[in-house]
């Protein structure tokens, strides 16, 4: 039975757009470019809402038209206070919304003649000649979608068995003062002036897109997420006693929650069907950022495609030295053996923001990642790594709930 597409992206946000957009414009001279379906699921509880994606590199970007704001200065304020303030060199940090990306990606694809097909997915598998999608158009109806290859972006049911697992949870207010009350020149990238949990660690962070706006969130690395009170209490007590707001509007909010965890996220199910984005291990685990790990995937997965390889050898987003730092980080912090705000405030205050921000990425040599290990609390974290071989990993009790 011939195929609807070369190739189905299951998924319409940042890895599905991105990886559909790498596949047709990029192919080969003398080479057509694969046929692209994306697959987008019909408006209702299955469509992600609008939120926000951070991300750094030198100079401008492929994105720099559809940025909401972009900072060449960070901030780090420690518990008691004091302000680390640094500048990036040649990186700026960058605030893209995804409603934009999304729509652009969207009409980009339309150049070329790719469109979006709703469906409701229930199941992807492989078949005897390539991969079959099962699922419901807008109306209910069952349909089905072969290709050659499926890339599936769909965030996980279940989350890897793994030592250690925390989440990353936040809500943020969109907000906009009476008075001048932000200093657009510095993105706050972690601010611990804030009552600290039992286990775990909480954060302001604040994007200011002029001196009357701002993206203003609560953040928290623990086991378990908050209830909606919660996050409201902690998000006017950080604008009120800590930012010193007054007279202010909250215009929206936005919310999500990431895995950080140590687990393996497989990146295929099946010979000709594999995951992307966070569903593949695009996340980094000790932080959260996924878009940047996402361009990276998407490249490599789209080259492998154009030189017809399987897409099943590219190499994991996140190296085996990174993926290992960020046990040994994530144990450290579950256990409580480190403070995790004077951890980060000391780092951010010993070692050049852009050298952190490179390590955040996986881009630093091994000596530099010696540099930066030798500047955090050496006992705790060489404890944490030499029990690590000794924990089984197990299916952590709460499943998946941006940056």
């Amino acid at each position: 039975m011939p195929w609807d597409a070369d190739v189905a992206v299951i998924g319409a946000g940042a890895a599905g757009l991105s990886l559909a957009v790498d596949l047709v414009q990029t192919h080969s001279k003398g080479k057509a470019a694969p046929t692209v379906i994306v697959v987008e699921a019909p408006p209702g509880p299955l469509r992600p809402a609008a939120r926000t994606w951070c991300y750094w590199e030198a100079g401008t970007g492929p994105y720099d038209s559809l940025l909401s704001g972009s900072w060449d200065r960070l901030r780090v304020y420690g518990s008691d206070g004091s302000a680390i303030d640094q500048h990036l060199g040649p990186l700026r940090y960058k605030m893209l919304r995804s409603d934009r990306f999304e729509a652009a990606m969207t009409d980009r694809l339309g150049v070329y003649g790719v469109g979006l097909r709703r469906l409701s997915v229930e199941s992807v598998h492989d078949d005897d000649a390539g991969a079959v999608v099962h699922g419901r158009d807008v109306r209910g109806v069952p349909s089905v979608l072969r290709a050659g290859l499926v890339f599936d972006s769909r965030p996980p049911q279940w989350l890897p068995a793994a030592r250690t697992t925390l989440l990353q949870h936040f809500r943020g207010w969109f907000v906009r003062t009476a008075l001048p009350a932000f200093d657009p020149g510095a993105a706050t990238l972690m601010d611990f002036r804030l009552p600290q949990p039992v286990c775990g660690l909480a954060f302001g962070y604040v994007l200011p897109l002029g001196q009357h706006a701002a993206l203003v969130e609560y953040t928290e690395f623990s086991r378990r997420v908050l209830d909606d009170a919660a996050y409201e209490r902690a998000l006017g007590q950080y604008c009120t006693s800590v930012l010193g707001l007054s007279d202010y509007t909250v215009v929206e909010r936005e919310q999500g929650v990431i895995p950080m965890t140590d687990g393996r996220f497989p990146r295929s199910t099946g010979r000709r069907v594999h995951l992307i984005g966070a569903a593949g291990g695009a996340t980094r685990p000790s932080t959260g950022y996924t878009f940047a790990a996402i361009q990276r995937q998407s490249r490599q997965l789209a080259a492998a495609v154009r030189a017809g390889r399987s897409p099943a050898r590219t190499p994991p987003v996140h190296g085996a030295r990174v993926r290992a730092m960020d046990a040994v980080l994530l144990r450290a912090l579950d256990t409580g053996r480190i403070d995790g705000g004077a951890f980060f405030a000391h780092l951010f205050s010993s070692v050049p923001a852009e050298r952190v921000l490179r390590f955040m990425d996986g881009a630093t040599s091994p000596w530099e990642d010696l540099g930066i290990g030798l500047r955090t609390p050496v006992r705790p974290m060489l404890r944490s790594l030499l029990e690590l071989p000794l924990l089984r990993r197990s299916v952590p009790a709460s499943g998946p709930g941006r940056r």
